[in-house]
């Protein structure tokens, strides 16, 4: 007998929730229908309507007003800002709603345990957005790894390269650029990569220590006579890669798509830039999150890892090196090609990955597998496991608090007191 298709609200339809995860619906309106919304930006919830007709009938401007009333759907995804997320997931999961939440879970480590004990009382599923575990290129490099392909893990190198134009957008200029109003960047933005090095090692973190600042996004890195908004006539425009009107304006531009003028006149997008942080010199926003970062772990096997985060390239993907008792697996996730060496033989051995190309999203094609695997887990909970419930969720978020916890204290920080610290246990 055919099952009905999954019903679902939306909180918070941003670019995560509409670009990377709503899409869904779209291409499997039989597994997954949008029946209402979330969001205060008028514009983005009226076109989360046109994208999703069904979700007219409760398209509203708070959580509240769809979470504050009877269950009305099976599902329930939280999209919002990182700050935003306890309170709607929180009643989400009282009301009974399976729940998706995008990561972090919350930008605090009390709410995090907090909700995966109301989950758990309560029964209900839930699925972080831990994206890169659904990725082709890492689930690939996962199976060569449990197949003992290079013997026994010993260290992980992990690179997230943010580039510079992304860092400018989201951690200079935009939502993520204060600390205080979202969350330290290592979790808002690598929260995820915490994740993919334990999934890889299959053993949880025993202690890490962390190095990082925000070094070249200051005042004092300014070009001489650098306006405080580009458009007030910066001297360096011809000069700085960061220029506003270069990166936003204009139909060619992805970034005009990110801040959504892109339908807009240009005399308009710039009148935008004039008043908003996205015209701001990169160099006089009011940013305080890290610029770049790393991070040293060892884990409970003897495996140790370092992860490097930095804004400081051209574009925006990540490169792995796992190194074995018998080999090493070199990984570049942007040409989704993985190199093969072994001790024994010698041999080198290339692997091109194939990516799902259904649909939209991002992160190779992590963002529609996680949603086909998360759909078919709700629709079968016995038959299909989740892949990243948020009880696996709290190593890497308790890496990543303890990780911006040492980079500010300079101590080497051991996860499990670090845990049972925030769950009020222990000195």
């Amino acid at each position: 007998m055919k099952q009905r298709a999954l019903t679902a609200i939306m909180v918070g339809a941003g670019g995560r929730g509409t670009r990377a995860y709503a899409p869904y619906a779209t291409h499997h309106a039989d597994e997954l229908k949008f029946v209402g919304v979330a969001e205060p930006d008028t514009r983005r919830r009226e076109r989360f309507v046109r994208q999703h007709p069904a979700a007219g009938k409760c398209a509203v401007s708070s959580w509240e007003e769809i979470l504050d009333k009877p269950k009305t759907a099976d599902l329930a995804f939280v999209c919002t800002q990182d700050r935003m997320h306890f309170e709607p997931a929180k009643a989400a999961i009282s009301r009974g709603y399976d729940l998706f939440i995008e990561k972090p879970i919350s930008s605090d480590p009390r709410e995090c345990l907090n909700l995966r004990e109301a989950a758990e009382r309560r029964g209900v599923s839930t699925a972080v957005g831990h994206v890169l575990r659904y990725s082709s290129f890492f689930a690939r490099i996962k199976s060569l790894l449990d197949a003992g392909t290079i013997g026994r893990v010993i260290s992980v190198q992990h690179n997230e390269n943010v580039g510079h134009l992304h860092m400018a957008h989201s951690y200079v200029r935009g939502p993520w650029r204060s600390s205080k109003f979202s969350s330290p960047m290592i979790l808002a933005k690598s929260c995820h990569d915490m994740d993919i090095i334990v999934w890889l090692l299959g053993q949880p973190c025993r202690r890490l220590s962390s190095f990082g600042s925000l070094s070249y996004f200051r005042p004092e890195n300014a070009p001489e006579g650098a306006p405080k908004n580009c458009l007030e006539g910066c001297p360096a425009e011809d000069t700085c890669p960061y220029f506003a009107p270069r990166v936003y304006i204009g139909t060619s531009s992805p970034w005009s798509r990110h801040v959504d003028i892109a339908h807009l006149p240009r005399n308009q997008q710039e009148e935008f830039l004039r008043k908003s942080s996205f015209g701001s010199c990169v160099f006089h926003s009011d940013n305080d999150v890290v610029d770049h970062q790393v991070v040293n772990m060892e884990f409970a096997g003897g495996a140790t890892a370092v992860f490097t985060m930095s804004a400081f390239t051209a574009g925006t993907t990540r490169t792995i090196k796992v190194m074995g008792s018998t080999g090493v697996i070199h990984g570049a996730m942007e040409s989704n090609s993985i190199a093969v060496e072994n001790f024994i033989d010698g041999k080198r051995r290339e692997i091109t990955v194939t990516n799902n190309t259904e649909g939209a999203g991002g992160h190779g094609d992590g963002d529609m597998n996680l949603m086909r695997d998360f759909i078919a887990h709700c629709r079968d909970k016995e038959g299909v496991p989740a892949l990243t419930p948020i009880g696996d969720a709290m190593m890497s978020h308790f890496m990543a608090f303890a990780a911006e916890e040492s980079r500010l204290t300079h101590k080497v920080i051991d996860i499990n007191e670090y845990i049972n610290l925030n769950r009020g246990e222990g000195p």
